[in-house]
């Protein structure tokens, strides 16, 4: 199979292999102990939970989405040669 057929290249793969991480990471930052109903836990409202995790989870999806939307450089060089070979 040639690899001009593929949509994504080496780079996106990766890309999107780190947009799953990061989004794991913020996950996992999220998790902890919860509130019963007999204990109340203070730690549901620490910083981390709040505003570090849900920024971590934010930053993974934009890499995936980068990932996604990025053009291999295959692709943009042979539609310069094609474009280049329309305007001969």
């Amino acid at each position: 199979m040639d690899r001009k057929n593929f949509a994504f290249d080496k780079t996106n793969f990766i890309l999107l292999a780190a947009g799953m991480i990061v989004i794991i990471i913020g996950f996992l930052l999220m998790s902890g102990p919860g509130s019963t109903e007999t204990t109340f836990e203070p730690d549901i409202f620490s910083a981390r939970r709040i505003k570090v995790a849900p920024i971590v989870c934010f930053a993974g999806f934009i890499f995936m989405i980068y990932g996604i939307l990025r053009k291999p450089k295959d692709a943009i060089s042979s539609e310069n040669n094609t474009e280049n070979n329309k305007t001969e």
